[in-house]
């Protein structure tokens, strides 16, 4: 497998000396940033549910969003001054193998902050504010989304020859999105109008679930057999592992979702059915995801151990996966009652806090500095994820 390299440290100052120059921060900046809001956005609105609820969570889960949605507005400037100057550069990320794969990132950061206002910034705008919100972003996540779930396959499929140890964690990021579309779509099915808008609402969710969770299943797999079959990842792609937990979790959740919201909607026998499939679908696959975090965790924590874990924005992938974790979990305990996924819930609840403020004060600690501004690292041999058809 390829490895890279980073600058050595003469060649970082001269490039920190170039970031001086007025606009040169939006030089290199890739989809990947929007993982950031994706992280942030996820702790709110986790916490809007969390069956531990205490004074000051919600409010303290309201700025968090609050926080997340300006943070949305300040990805959005900035990624269009990169691409109205670095157009040349911006194409470039769609042409990548690695970072194309994380245009998935902005559309389900849209819909993460869309589901947020409906969930948390009601208390603040108003709920038929909140509603027009969510409708918006929750609709231009939702074709950006389907359009990057087929354009990036399809790209690499024309376009790139993968080599057997290509697969990693973000091939998951462009196919996950309409996951989320289910999930933040089945919070707007009760204000959508009644009679054939709302039940075409439903089964597009529906088949949104499907395209996401067969595809995820295909890349999960192909995964799971790169790390029985070929030595360890980089470092800088273990994060990436836990992006595994994302479709995992993000199904579960709406699963959950699009059962509370199916009686009145389908008819009865099919609303009773969904509320069964949510229960047994959510339980096995929690199950996966419970044992997929404890690899993910022993891989990462073997990895810091021999050789360290380099700091790089794939650590977001600490934060929005666990987060799906969280909310399947919330989901499973409002239906079973079992206090398993309670306990699990809130034990979740907790490394995703702690994730996220770790990752999120490096990130702020690497932007500061400009190091999270510099171009991509040089391979350092053949990329094993690279050759044009």
């Amino acid at each position: 497998m390829s490895t890279v390299t980073a600058p050595s440290a003469p060649a970082q100052r001269r490039l920190l000396r170039d970031l001086d120059e007025p606009g040169d921060v939006f030089r290199h900046l890739g989809p990947n940033w929007f993982a950031s809001v994706m992280g942030t956005g996820i702790v709110a609105n986790a916490a809007a549910t969390l069956p531990l609820q205490f004074p000051g969570l919600r409010t303290a889960a309201t700025v968090v969003w609050a926080g997340a949605a300006l943070l949305l507005l300040a990805m959005v400037t900035a990624w269009g001054i990169h691409w109205a100057r670095y157009g040349a550069n911006a194409r470039a990320h769609g042409s990548n193998p690695v970072m194309s794969q994380f245009y998935g990132a902005p559309p389900m950061a849209l819909m993460t902050i869309g589901a947020g206002t409906l969930l948390l910034g009601k208390d603040w705008i108003g709920l038929d504010a909140a509603v027009a919100v969510d409708w918006a972003l929750w609709s231009a996540g939702t074709v950006l989304g389907l359009i990057c779930a087929f354009a990036v396959p399809y790209r690499m499929i024309t376009r790139h020859r993968m080599a057997p140890d290509a697969a990693f964690g973000g091939w998951l990021m462009p196919i996950v999105p309409p996951m989320v579309s289910a999930a933040m779509g089945a919070l707007l099915i009760p204000h959508t109008p009644p009679g054939q808008l709302r039940l075409t609402m439903i089964l597009a969710c529906f088949a949104m679930f499907g395209i996401s969770l067969i595809a995820a299943f295909l890349v999960i797999n192909m995964i799971y057999s790169r790390l029985m079959h070929h030595e360890m990842p980089a470092a800088g792609t273990v994060p990436t592992l836990w992006i595994v937990l994302g479709p995992l979790g993000q199904s579960v959740t709406a699963a959950g979702l699009l059962a509370n919201v199916a009686p009145g909607v389908l008819p009865a026998r099919y609303a009773q059915g969904m509320a069964v499939f949510a229960e047994l679908f959510g339980v096995v696959t929690w199950g996966f995801a419970m044992l997929w975090l404890v690899l993910a965790a022993a891989v990462t924590i073997r990895t810091a151990r021999h050789g360290g874990l380099p700091f790089n924005l794939t650590w977001w992938g600490f934060t929005f996966p666990v987060g799906t974790c969280v909310t399947g979990s919330i989901g499973l305990a409002a239906r079973t009652g079992a206090e398993l996924f309670t306990v699990a819930a809130v034990a979740l609840y907790a490394l995703l806090v702690v994730a996220w403020a770790a990752v999120a004060i490096r990130t702020a600690c690497g932007a500061l500095r400009g190091t999270l501004f510099l171009p991509p690292p040089v391979p350092a041999a053949a990329p094993a994820v690279a050759a044009a058809k």
